[in-house]
């Protein structure tokens, strides 16, 4: 036998030469520990052997992966968790030199000694040439594809070392066991009193053994205590028929599969007598008899006395561990570079970069999973049209167009083999692949993916390679996409108030449509286009387009008006719409192959349509989705978003997008609504007034009228002029007590019961008598009325009569032809306070060039302070109006009544002028 050691090493002690036993197994098998201990000579610090694990693994690919967990499996089960890593990683290295480049079986002992771990991986290689006693043993470079194994022996092991028998070749390597002192696993820091965990003052801890079938075998006292159940109430019973097992959404694992690792632990809860949950933490260790049979013993505490049970935490390396340069040997450094992109977009694609150098891969890309862990968003690529892919979402679980493998490790080794098993990649030219999950606490997070161009590209090692890199990451991922999500949200809140208010500010219909435009482009979205449907029984309507180019908008427009516009489901979220993306297309297409003549179109014809129609498809060929418009459980529109060519919404998008469809929904409903009723009223109010003014020979009429209040045409004061008989016309001037609908209602009741008394050929006093009953009789409807009412007869000789009644109305004024004004009636009591009425009629004759002036109290209540404009001054004002015609003189009433104050009119006004005119003189 011959021994190849590292320079400057002593020699090893001699060791087995192949005759220690052993299990051969399928090629992914492994063989269990064999508990006896075993005296052998190995040298003073490992002279003892107290356990032994054993396994062989045939000469395929898979076997590498299935020494991996042998090893792992066997010194977690043993309790050295420090050593693991290194041990994994050296058997990986030596059991591919022997299964892949040496082509034999390979045989891995694992043997346990006092102060370390010895683990041997034998080939079976049946040309090789043993070297001579003392040869030096030739190391491989770096960068060669095999032949690693020596030299990360010499990097990770404190001893290593070559054995030679004619039929195999044995590669050990030690690894010595952290110094701990005796009867600890791990220590802490001397801490004061007050510092400690807090603990009930006896601190129970419950034994629970548990059978390979997850049935309770053993149940002690403690556990009696906590939970209230006895050993004879629960031995035989699944332990998960008591478990409170917090599982995690859109996985299977359980306290089931828990209870089937070498070692677990972590919180659950436990159902007590009473029904009650207990939580409790928990340390499950897996162990065999003497027989073979496994079993979990499981220790349990009440949750805030953990720390009785919770392995304390691994302290970060020393700075020992820096190289001799002083660059940090931290693991996500390494893998991302320091120092590290602080935003989210950076880190992740600096991420698939890395991960595609790491690999020798042609691509790489990374996904993003939802809240709900139900889809993963295209957040990174390289190598990949990204433009194309970039926020593109595909489905978790599997199915056809699905991302199957999201959730475990996977490689594809024949993309064509087995068509859509990664979409992202359909189409891309990739053929091999593989991809590992990000997970945080075992929650899915995102996936990593790497891809080559040629098939059977990579294996299981270069699977754990990039696991290895997306568990260093997958927290870094995690912590910079909360981290944009919170400040996504803020953004959110703050534009969603904004566009709350500027929705609230209006009630304008066609203002809403446009408001709901510019919200939404450029912030969410390319284009935009807004659909509206009147009633249930009516289609949608295209009301409203808007790009963030103007140039576009008329393109996009023909372009919609062509196709049936989406259906106006009420289903809530955003749907994916791509009617326009492909006739946009297929229009371009269209547009291409006339300009170069294969439609038989001549090309002259063509010519200037073929640059918009190729710019409205680059417009609209992207992502387009629809957004229902839902207001009082009823669809009235839908809201449609579009993104240019090969382009995606983001989910956040796509968020905020339905929240603000439903705030646009309740606005554009209400401005609906609003127009409606203003709609109704205005068509109310008109048919109060009189239809107009009837031409009287001899006599110029002119009247002004303003209704106090927004979107009023009609209140409490009125005015008529209408024909009595041939020679007579009655007019009326009143106000009725109050604004708005209640009082315009008893306008028009004043206004129709005068025009039908005065034609029975009722007296002036008679007919507002009648109508003071008409009033009263209205009950708690009714309104007191002030009323001037006349009748006028144009005379032969060119003047005319009146015939007037002021009932509490402001008085008529008179104004000359020399400019002097006088009250041309008497006042009287008004109307709809008493019953018993004794009015009369005054008769005034109008000469040539003479006005009567008729206004409401609005007119002569017109104040700015504490002046008000009163009757002297309107008779100030209308003694400057001589000559001027009746119209002139309403209108410079209104100017100086307007001018008085600077307040908007409080109150209806109305002016009725009435004027005899002068003859014509030759």
């Amino acid at each position: 036998m011959t021994t190849g050691l590292i320079p400057g090493e002593q020699p090893p002690d001699p060791g087995p030469t192949g005759g220690l036993p052993q299990q051969r197994h399928d090629p992914a098998g492994r063989a269990a520990d064999a508990g006896q201990a075993e005296h052998v000579e190995r040298g003073s610090r490992d002279s003892v052997i107290t356990a032994r694990a054993a396994a062989s693994f045939e000469p395929v690919g898979r076997s590498v992966a299935s020494a991996r967990s042998f090893v792992r499996d066997t010194l977690q089960g043993w309790g050295h968790a420090d050593i693991v890593d290194d041990a994994v990683v050296l058997t990986s290295e030596l059991v591919t030199n022997a299964v892949v480049h040496a082509g034999t079986v390979a045989d891995v002992v694992c043997l346990r000694g006092e102060a370390g771990v010895r683990v041997e991986v034998s080939d079976h290689y049946p040309e090789r040439e043993v070297p001579l006693q003392d040869a030096a043993i030739a190391m491989s470079g770096p960068e060669r594809e095999g032949g690693r194994g020596l030299q990360l022996c010499a990097a990770l092991a404190g001893r290593w070392g070559v054995e030679y028998t004619p039929t195999t070749k044995t590669v050990w390597f030690h690894l010595d066991l952290p110094e701990r002192p005796v009867g600890t696993r791990s220590a802490g820091p001397v801490l004061p009193a007050d510092l400690l965990p807090v603990a009930d003052g006896r601190v129970r801890v419950a034994v629970i053994q548990i059978d390979r079938t997850g049935a309770v075998t053993s149940w002690n006292e403690d556990a009696e205590e906590l939970f209230g159940h006895s050993a004879e109430e629960v031995t035989g019973k699944p332990l998960t028929d008591l478990a409170a097992w917090p599982h995690t959404p859109g996985t299977s694992t359980g306290i089931a599969e828990a209870l089937r690792l070498s070692r677990w632990e972590g919180s659950y809860g436990i159902r007590s007598a009473g029904g009650r949950v207990t939580p409790v933490y928990a340390s499950h260790l897996r162990v065999r008899d003497a027989d073979g049979e496994p079993s979990t013993v499981c220790l349990l505490v009440r949750d805030h006395e953990r720390a009785v049970l919770q392995t304390p935490a691994r302290m970060p390396a020393s700075d020992s561990a820096a190289s001799g340069e002083g660059k940090s040997l931290d693991p996500f450094e390494v893998f991302i570079g320091s120092p590290a992109p602080d935003d989210l977009d950076g880190l992740l694609q600096r991420t698939v970069e890395r991960a595609r150098d790491m690999l020798d891969a042609d691509a790489a890309f990374l996904l993003l999973a939802t809240d709900d862990e139900t889809e993963l968003e295209v957040r990174a690529s390289t190598g990949l049209p990204s433009a194309r892919q970039r926020f593109a979402r595909v489905p978790v679980e599997a199915g056809p167009g699905r991302y199957g493998s999201a959730r475990m490790p996977a490689v594809h080794d024949d993309l064509e083999a087995v068509p859509g098993a990664v979409p992202l990649l359909n189409g891309t030219g990739m053929r091999s692949v593989v991809t590992v999950p990000l997970k945080v606490e075992g929650r899915l997070t995102g996936s990593l993916g790497v891809a080559a161009e040629s098939p059977t590209r990579y294996s299981n090692e270069e699977a754990l390679r990039l696991q290895f890199a997306a568990d260093r990451i997958a927290l870094a991922v995690e912590s910079a996409r909360l981290g944009e999500l919170e400040r996504l949200r803020r953004g959110s809140l703050s534009f969603l108030v904004e566009a709350s208010d500027l929705l609230a500010g209006t009630l304008d219909r066609d203002q809403t449509l446009a408001l709901m435009a510019q919200m939404t482009v450029p912030t969410l979205a390319t284009w935009c286009a807004v659909y509206t449907i009147a009633d249930q029984s009516s289609d949608p309507y295209l009301s409203y387009v808007l790009h963030e180019d103007e140039e576009l908008i008329d393109g996009i427009k023909s372009l919609l008006s062509k196709i049936d516009p989406p259906d106006p489901v009420p289903t809530p979220g955003a749907r994916v719409w791509s009617a326009p993306a492909e006739t946009a297309h297929q229009a371009a297409l269209r547009s291409s192959m006339r300009s170069l003549g294969l439609s038989g179109v001549p090309t002259h014809q063509v010519g200037s349509g073929i640059g918009p129609t190729l710019a409205t498809a680059a417009a609209v060929g992207g992502e387009t989705v629809v957004l229902p418009l839902v207001a009082r459980n009823r669809v009235i529109g839908m809201l449609t978003l579009g993104k240019p060519t090969d382009d995606h919404f983001r989910q956040e998008i796509l968020e905020l997008a339905e929240d603000l469809s439903r705030r646009a929904a309740l606005a554009l409903d209400n401005a609906r609504l609003y127009s409606e009723r203003t709609a109704i009223s205005q068509s109310l109010q008109r048919s109060l007034l009189p239809p107009g003014l009837p031409q009287i020979d001899g006599v110029e009429v002119d009247v002004i009228y303003r209704a106090a209040g927004e979107g009023n045409e009609v209140g409490g004061d009125f005015y008529d002029l209408f024909p009595i008989t041939d020679d007579a016309y009655g007019f009326a001037i009143g106000d009725v007590c109050g604004t708005g609908p209640n009082a315009a209602a008893v306008t028009g009741l004043a206004r129709h019961a005068l025009r039908l008394l005065a034609r029975e050929g009722l007296s002036g006093p008679a007919v507002l008598e009648r109508l003071n009953s008409a009033i009263l009789d209205e009950g708690a409807r009714s309104r007191f009325l002030t009323l001037l009412y006349g009748e006028m007869r144009p005379q032969s000789d060119g003047s005319a009569e009146l015939k007037v009644v002021c009932a509490g109305h402001p008085l008529p004024l008179r104004l000359r032809q020399d400019g002097t004004v006088e009250p041309a009636a008497e006042p009287q009591p008004l109307l709809g306070v008493i019953e018993d009425l004794e009015l009369y009629e005054q008769t005034v004759t109008l000469d040539p060039g003479d006005v009567l002036l008729c206004v409401t109290d609005g007119v002569t209540e017109r104040r700015e302070g504490t002046r008000m404009l009163g009757d002297d001054g309107l008779a100030e004002v209308l003694t400057t109006c001589t000559g001027l015609t009746a119209g002139a003189v309403a209108a410079r009433i209104m100017r100086a009544v307007e001018r008085f104050a600077s307040d908007a009119p409080s109150d209806d006004m109305a002016i009725l002028a009435m004027r005899v005119p002068e003859p014509h003189t030759d």
